[in-house]
């Protein structure tokens, strides 16, 4: 029978291998540049985009501050998940310890710095995420994924806020679609679309969003291979 130390050195050894095991950008990365549209499936808005190596986007050619902005977010958000963090930087202050087995993957619940957090593992992938997250739970819940053989990335999942105390939700889930492309071989996967709705607490799909990136250049050396 497995002692309480060795259980925990297999859950941290299983847990690791898949933070590792995400896909994040090198080091060198120099940033990327290229053509942006939104669409409600009503009416399309286009512009232009810039992505810094210091991760920063800028959004130009379009007049509309909302959606400017929220191109921007979507930029922004994909880009700071790939920023890699050892995982000693990350979670070098906590423990874990399995709990139960779904269909979902095997539970890691979290103690020490971020107790309360879990996750789960399936297939080398993290496949749940339950964080305490400036005064909210978040829960996001990954079901498909690109392999891109260094690393997988998100490709379906949703996203959930809730009470923290209660556990009831706050404002209903959103359900998101990526799909990423390699900007030049081998450079750095970025991403192509994004589709996004949201339904209400009672399931009613409220709105739904696309966000489109094409033309795509690398910010980098005109000998790189742009898509």
């Amino acid at each position: 029978m497995l002692s309480n130390k060795v259980k925990e050195t297999n859950c941290t050894q299983l847990f690791k291998a898949a933070y590792e095991n995400r896909y994040t950008w090198e080091s060198d990365f120099s940033g990327y540049e290229g053509r942006c549209s939104w669409t409600d499936g009503n009416k399309e808005i286009k512009g232009t985009f810039s992505l810094g190596k210091d991760l920063k986007a800028t959004v130009n050619n379009i007049d509309d501050e909302q959606i400017k902005k929220a191109i921007s977010s979507q930029l922004w958000e994909v880009a700071i998940h790939r920023v890699r963090r050892s995982f000693e930087q990350t979670h070098g202050k906590n423990t874990f310890t399995f709990g139960d087995t779904n269909e979902i993957g095997s539970e890691i619940i979290v103690g020490g710095k971020n107790e309360g957090d879990k996750y789960r593992v399936k297939n080398n992938v993290v496949t749940m995420v339950h964080r305490h997250i400036h005064g909210n739970l978040i829960v996001i819940l990954t079901k498909d994924v690109t392999h891109t053989g260094n690393g997988y990335l998100s490709k379906s999942y949703s996203s959930q806020y809730l009470d923290p105390t209660s556990k009831q939700d706050v404002k209903g889930k959103s359900f998101y679609k990526d799909d990423f492309i390699l900007l030049f071989k081998g450079g750095p996967w970025v991403l192509a679309s994004r589709s996004i709705h949201q339904e209400s607490l009672e399931g009613t799909i409220l709105n739904k969003q696309t966000f489109s990136f094409s033309e795509l250049k690398s910010l980098g050396s005109s000998l790189e291979q742009s898509i």
